[in-house]
């Protein structure tokens, strides 16, 4: 049995042409490029954003930085296994491809934190901005209906004045319940669902459309700001220290985790071998700048403490005064995060139909419309998994869950491209790079060991709980993991590029705080009761009766 959980697909049955479905192959480079572009930018730029410049200050940039080599390293090795094995699943493909069962399955159900899961947080995100707008057309919905119930029922605990105590008191009453949802996030969650389920093309007008129209907004956002900026706001850069950029890492890694949808479209790409590499980086690289701008002009307009509220941009044109900037800044959200949930729709349906082809999850999942040609019943699963936790939960735990989730696939992504035997140049596909990491990776260690006791001489004190603090666990792990995989790179010439992948995104999990790992285990926990419950016993590898 221990053996059958490894089992690994092999790299010609992962194509699609082998699975007998067909989808609409009608995506180009620049397609694909702005459904990245429509995946990144969103709710990360105009929600969670905020919440990062508060805790690290202007120093926040070094943690989009940081996010972004980690990104690059990933979306690297995301376009190796695109170039390899150009089918839809994503990650959970190229899991299944170098680790095998077990670990696919893992990445798959982290996946559908990233991408369902992920949607709830845009949702209400994008429902806060659209009361925002219609507030501004003089057109007032209900606080009943614009808020959902646990945070309504937190701010009645707490007495706190505001949209959610007053939702509570103004309630209508059903048999003892009050009646509290959020009907936009909801309403939005049902069109999304509607326009994936009939057609990639139809997705891929609308998506386009989006992304000219927010770019522009965002680029007007960022010139108005610019002349309101007092560079005495970045001072201090780092008011929290070192340690104030790395715990907003949740709230920056979720403005990335949009890039990776491209690669759920390989079978819809028209060469997906060529085209997928080109739109990943190309839209990492695009919306990197836009995020170190978008943060420094934030930063710069206001002090940093005044920035941990959940719509950042129109906060700081309210508090300087330019009322009209309120307006152009909610009609960029919206549209802004209209056109991420539209990609991530997209993304979470084609994932589970790859797994359910694979044998992991039942036929129905991998049933293609007649006449649409989408994952149908897909689709519909996925609007169902977003739309009715929007009743009970809130975005502060939407928003920790999410991260940890992709960041571990990103982990698993960069180590599977460890895995992979090597192969020859082909003309019209992207290759990987390889740099011998045998003397580069203990070199980098030593550096920075040095740099560290260099520049931070109690560094090492404070990490193992000397100075009157619990030693940091997570970043111990972490270190150690590094002397280990230096090792491994020494001994078996590992490529440099994966590894540092693999690094960047090892350390950004240390930023994680303990609930985070906590609910991401009972995650785990359902998703392997189900996986020996139907899919160990139901895939296609399993040894036939």
């Amino acid at each position: 049995m221990f053996r059958s959980l490894f089992r690994r697909r092999p790299l010609d049955h992962a194509h699609p042409g082998s699975e007998g479905h067909a989808l609409h192959r009608t995506l180009s480079v620049r397609d694909l490029t702005f459904f990245g572009i429509a995946a990144i930018i969103g709710a990360g730029s105009f929600s969670s954003m905020g919440q990062a410049c508060a805790s690290g200050g202007p120093g926040v940039v070094l943690l989009f930085v940081l996010c972004a080599v980690a990104c690059g390293f990933t979306a690297l090795c995301y376009a190796e296994f695109a170039a390899r094995v150009p089918s839809g699943g994503s990650a959970y493909t190229y899991a299944y491809v170098s680790f095998g069962e077990l670990f696919a399955w893992i990445i798959g159900w982290a996946l559908l934190m990233e991408y369902s899961i992920g949607n709830i947080y845009v949702a209400f995100s994008w429902s806060g901005y659209f009361t925002n707008l219609l507030d501004a057309l003089g057109l007032h919905m209900p606080e009943w209906l614009t808020i959902n119930y646990r945070s309504a029922h937190a701010a009645a605990l707490a007495g706190t004045a505001g949209e959610g105590l007053t939702a509570w008191n103004t309630a209508p009453m059903a048999g003892g319940l009050r009646i509290i949802l959020d009907l936009p996030a909801f309403a939005i969650n049902a069109l999304i669902t509607w326009l994936v389920y009939t057609g990639v093309k139809e997705s891929r007008n609308a998506s386009n459309a989006m992304v000219v129209v927010k770019l522009a907004i965002i680029a007007l956002v960022i010139a108005v700001g610019v002349g309101h900026i007092d560079i005495t706001n970045w001072t201090p850069f780092m008011p929290h220290g070192f340690g104030g950029v790395m715990a907003g890492v949740s709230a920056v890694f979720f403005a990335y985790i949009g890039f990776d949808a491209v690669s759920t479209l390989a079978e819809e790409s028209r060469d997906p071998q060529r085209d997928l590499p080109k739109g990943m980086m190309w839209s990492l690289v695009i919306c990197t700048g836009v995020y170190i701008v978008l943060a420094l002009v934030l930063t710069g307009m206001v002090p940093f403490d005044q920035l941990n509220v959940s719509d950042p941009l129109a906060e700081v044109f309210a508090l300087k005064g330019v009322k009209w900037m309120l307006f152009i800044v909610s009609i960029a959200a919206v549209v802004a995060m209209t056109s991420v949930m539209l990609v991530f729709q997209l993304g979470q349906p084609r994932i589970w139909m790859s797994m359910s082809r694979d044998g992991l999850l039942p036929p129905h999942f991998a049933s293609i419309h007649p006449k649409y040609k989408t994952p149908g019943f897909s689709t519909l699963v996925t609007g169902a998994v977003v739309g009715l936790p929007i009743f009970f939960t809130d975005e502060t735990f939407i928003l920790d869950f999410t991260s940890i989730g992709t960041l571990f696939a990103f982990v698993l992504v960069c180590g599977g491209v460890l895995m992979l035997p090597a192969r020859t140049k082909e003309h019209g596909r992207f290759h990987l790079p390889y740099h011998n990491a045998k003397y580069i990776a203990p070199l980098l260690g030593l550096i920075a060991l040095a740099l560290i006791v260099l520049l931070d001489p109690n560094h090492f004190h404070r990490l193992l709980g000397r100075t009157g603090r619990d030693p940091n666990i997570p970043l111990l792990v972490f270190y150690a993991l590094c002397a280990v995989l230096a090792s491994f790179s020494f001994r078996r010439n590992w490529s440099l590029i994966p590894l540092l992948g693999l690094v960047s995104c090892c350390y950004l999990l240390t930023g994680m705080a303990p609930s985070n790992w906590k609910w991401f285990g009972i995650w785990l926990v359902v998703g392997l009761v189900l996986y020996f419950a139907y899919g160990w016993k139901h895939s296609r590898l399993a040894p036939k009766p």
